[in-house]
This record gives C-alpha cells, sequence and structure tokens, in this order.
C-alpha cells in the first residue's frame, strides 16, 4: 500500500528541512499512517484504515520522511517470522529460502535490499534485533518509554517499545532524535534528552567500563557456529574499546512462557470480538493462542507479572557488577522463511521460545539492548551480537555499536543489492 502525501499539520514549517528531508522509508504495518490501513500483518484488519498518524510517524513526517506505505510483519507481532495470510512470505535479501525473523521482518528486508535507507519497527520480545541481526542491520531496542507509543498505549503492553531498524548507527542514532521525547499520550513516554543522540555519538568515555560476556546468557541453546561469531566480534570490541571483562556468571531467567502470557490478554483484546469466526483467517500461531486463552486465569497473569518482576530483580542484581553485558542476539542462524519456529538448534531439540530468550530479557526489564553484525556465517549469513546496557543507558550502547562499526566494518546493504 502506497501512502498518502503528509498533511499539512504534519509538516515542517520554516526553512528547515528537517532531519528526515527527503529520505523515504516505510512503516511497520502495526503502527497507524493516516488513510492506509493497519492490518497487524492478519487477514482480520486488512481493511482497517487509520485516521491518523500515530506519534512516531507524525514525527518523522515533521522532519522531512516521505513514507512510501507500509512494511510486513508476522501476524500480531507475535512470531520470529514474518509470513502471514495478507503479505505472504517476506525473505531475506541475503538468501530468499531463508526468513528476515520477526516481527520485524518486512522493514529489515527492506532495508537491507536497498529498497529504503530506514524502516520502522516494534520490539516486544527481540522484533527489532533479530531481523537486524539476520539481515546484518543496527536493531536498537530502547530504553522502556524512550520513543512514545501513543496515542492510546495500554498498560498492558509494557514489554513493547518502537525503533528502527538502520543500515548504520548514526542513522539510528538521527532517529533517535527525531522520534523521541514525552508524549502525553503515552503516560510511561521518557522526557527528551537534552543532548543530541546524534551530536553526542561517541563522547561516552567506554575505556575501562565493565563487560562480562556469556553468549547464551546461562539459558538459551546457542549454536556452536553463532557462539564461536559473537565470541570473535565481542573480543574485537572489547579490545577496540578498552572495556575490562569481567568474570561473572550470567544467568538470566529462562522467559518464554512468561512472555507469551504477558503478551496474551492484548491479543485477546484484539481479536476477541472477532472469534471463533476469524479462525481461519489466522496463522497457525495466533488460532492456536486463540484456543488456548480461556484456560489463562487472573493466577497466570498474576504468575507472569510475577516473573516480569523477578527479571527486573535479576537484571538489576547482574548490572551492580557489571556495566554491559555482551551475548548473541539469536541462537541461531536465519531459518526457513516460510517458517515454522525452529525446534532444535545443531542436534538438540529445543522449545520455540528458545528463539527469543536472548532478547526477551530487555523486553521483560526495560532495560536497553542493540544488535549489531558480527559477522557472517559459513553458510554466508548475517549473525549479530548483542549488547546489554542499564535502563536509560542508551547512549553508551550506540557508542558501543559505533566503535564496532569503526573496528569492524559490516556491509551496508546484502550482496547485489541495488546501491
Amino acid at each position: 500500500a502506497k501512502a498518502p502525501p503528509p498533511s499539512t499539520s504534519a509538516s515542517k514549517g520554516g526553512d528547515d528541512p528537517g532531519l528526515f528531508a527527503g529520505v523515504p522509508l516505510l512503516v511497520k504495518d502495526v503502527e497507524d499512517v493516516a488513510g492506509l490501513p493497519t492490518s497487524h500483518g492478519s487477514l482480520v484488519f486488512k481493511d482497517a484504515i487509520a485516521e491518523a498518524d500515530c506519534t512516531s510517524v507524525a514525527r518523522l513526517r515533521a522532519a522531512g520522511a516521505v513514507i512510501l506505505g507500509k512494511s510486513a510483519t508476522s501476524e500480531f507481532g507475535f512470531v520470529a517470522y514474518t509470513s502471514t495470510k495478507v503479505h505472504g512470505t517476506t525473505r531475506n535479501p541475503w538468501n530468499l529460502e531463508r526468513t528476515p525473523a520477526g516481527s520485524s521482518g518486512g522493514s529489515a528486508a527492506a532495508v537491507a535490499a536497498g529498497l529504503v535507507p530506514l524502516g520502522t519497527g516494534g520490539d516486544g520480545g527481540g522484533s527489532i534485533r533479530l531481523p537486524a541481526s539476520y539481515t546484518g542491520l543496527v536493531g536498537m531496542k530502547g530504553t522502556y518509554g524512550r520513543i512514545p507509543r501513543g496515542p492510546r498505549t495500554g498498560y498492558g503492553m509494557l514489554a513493547a517499545v518502537k525503533g528502527t531498524v538502520a543500515r548504520s548507527v548514526r542513522d539510528a542514532a538521527r532517529w533517535y532524535d527525531v522520534t523521541t521525547g514525552y508524549d502525553p499520550r503515552d503516560a510511561f513516554s521518557l522526557p527528551r534528552r537534552e543532548e543530541g543522540w546524534e551530536a553526542s555519538l561517541g563522547s561516552c568515555d567506554l575505556r575501562g567500563l565493565r563487560v562480562a560476556f556469556s553468549a547464551n546468557l546461562g539459558n538459551a541453546i546457542v549454536h556452536p557456529e553463532v557462539e564461536q561469531l559473537v565470541t570473535r566480534a565481542a573480543d574485537v570490541l572489547i579490545e577496540a574499546t578498552g572495556l575490562s571483562r569481567v568474570d561473572i556468571e550470567v544467568n538470566v531467567p529462562e522467559n518464554g512462557l512468561a512472555w507469551a502470557g504477558a503478551g496474551l490478554p492484548s491479543l485477546v483484546g484484539d481479536l476477541q470480538e472477532y472469534w471463533p469466526e476469524c479462525k481461519e483467517d489466522l496463522t497457525m500461531e495466533i488460532a492456536f493462542a486463540m484456543e488456548a486463552a480461556p484456560t489463562y486465569r487472573a493466577k497466570h497473569g498474576a504468575s507472569a507479572e510475577k516473573f516480569r518482576v523477578g527479571m527486573n530483580e535479576a537484571m538489576a542484581d547482574l548490572f551492580e557488577e557489571t556495566d554491559i553485558v555482551l551475548c548473541a542476539t539469536s541462537p541461531m542462524e536465519p531459518f526457513a522463511a516460510e517458517g515454522p519456529m525452529p525446534y532444535q538448534v545443531g542436534e538438540v531439540a529445543v522449545s520455540p521460545y528458545n528463539a527469543g530468550a536472548l532478547t526477551i530479557p530487555a523486553n521483560l526489564s526495560g532495560y536497553p539492548a542493540i544488535s549489531i553484525p558480527a559477522g557472517l556465517s559459513e553458510s554466508g549469513l548475517p549473525i549479530g551480537l548483542q549488547a546489554y546496557a542499564r535502563r536509560h543507558d542508551d547512549a553508551l550502547l550506540l557508542d558501543l555499536a559505533l566503535a564496532m562499526e569503526k573496528a569492524q566494518p559490516w556491509p551496508l546493504v546484502a550482496p547485489g543489492a541495488p546501491v
């Protein structure tokens, strides 16, 4: 779908053309663009036309960005590959048989293919960082509230944030300059940072900061090749920045079921008036979740919230002993474009929740995390290195990523892209 021209109220006034003047971008199909459908990747909402831009899209327009249209998402953003009944299968430009992950797979594929320089994303369990990892891009999941999620931000969506997939760290920092800042329609949004994000890139003193490395965060099953690549990339980053490695045990709690429980009420709220008549229009995973919903009780919600509190405590304890945690972004390289979620990593059987085991902790705790390219697997597919920091240390993560970009430059687009 193509976007209508920007409204007068959203356009930048005066002589300043804006930080994104003339920059074309795509908007993930869970965010409102006035005049376009917001389908959430579902046939159920394929004709749901948005009346107004959401806050972040309005800010991008005001900065001069040109909205070309919508990018594909997994249905309701719930799984880590992007194949739906409304958008079809989204493919990874590095290998068309593989997925660009999800749920921001459409934006990541378009940026990596050289179609646009930037695309919007949302991250409720790794949905920016996993696609960035699978397509060789930068994917920043900010501190919760950094980019407003308004209007109509629900209390049941405390794991999800907005952001972008970008080719470079500087592009990601400029995105922050445009989209961050308090919005009264999002009670959790944070004030705008006085220092410009792009202007202050490289200003953090990284030398001597403590860093802990754990490829699997103590609980994920990580493919040996992925572990080898991210270990090597972490060594490069630590040497380039002068970080001080600390030998501590990193053991983040297993988190998949708690994450799924936290997201189920929101899904039911979206679909309850259409269920069960809409069952045939839904993907397998969403139909299964709706069928399981009646067994979800208040005690399960309380358990999920208790786990979220426990995750926050675990992260707080961890960051008393270190300033940065490095790990893999995904436990495996990109899998089949059509899915399903893998039940095996190498020779080891895993739960489908293993795919998000390294990314979900940032969502349940509200901590910031960033995925940056670590290198290519033996089959020529991108693998991501992920860095965690304390809440509000987003600038530190951007500077870490910038240091890695200088120490080990990565391709800006996939091989063969027209750029």
